[in-house]
């Protein structure tokens, strides 16, 4: 049997350990891959987002991430970023009442997610269990931005 794909369809996958740097391992990876597939028009907004979400997986869990970009037929980008905790922060739970309060003025951090409601199309959370033993324990969260 054949599978047939259309033909500007992509996907990249990237395991990143939980480490300081896997940012910007994400952001380089991001810069590369669209690059190479000429995706110019939204590599500014998905290396900033994803770098983001990269980020957030180092601070607020203690195990390994990964990343995903799909490109999708209609010229989306879809970003997935899956880790090891099982809470879906804001704004990834149910839309309109789950908006990332803004951060203060003084504050050092705290904006990140407050980019994804500002740039991306369309983002949503999966939440896929809680036990240490399952390996799909975690959640993984998305983006999408149109091309």
């Amino acid at each position: 049997m054949r599978t047939v794909s259309p033909r500007d369809t992509w996907v990249y996958a990237l395991r990143l350990p939980h480490d300081p740097r896997a940012a910007r391992v994400a952001r380089m990876t991001v810069r590369s891959v669209l690059h190479s597939h000429g995706r110019l028009e939204v590599l500014d907004a998905v290396e900033l987002l994803t770098s983001e979400m990269v980020t957030n997986t180092y601070l607020h869990t203690n195990g390994p991430a990964s990343l995903r970009l799909t490109a999708l037929a209609d010229g989306r980008m879809r970003v997935g970023v899956w880790d090891s905790h099982p809470r879906i922060p804001a704004p990834f739970g149910r839309p309109p009442c789950d908006q990332v309060p803004l951060a203060p003025a003084h504050a050092d951090g705290g904006r990140g997610l407050g980019l994804v409601q500002e740039y991306a199309d369309c983002w949503g959370g999966v939440p896929l269990g809680d036990s240490p033993f399952d390996r799909r324990a975690g959640k993984l969260l998305w983006f999408e931005v149109k091309g």
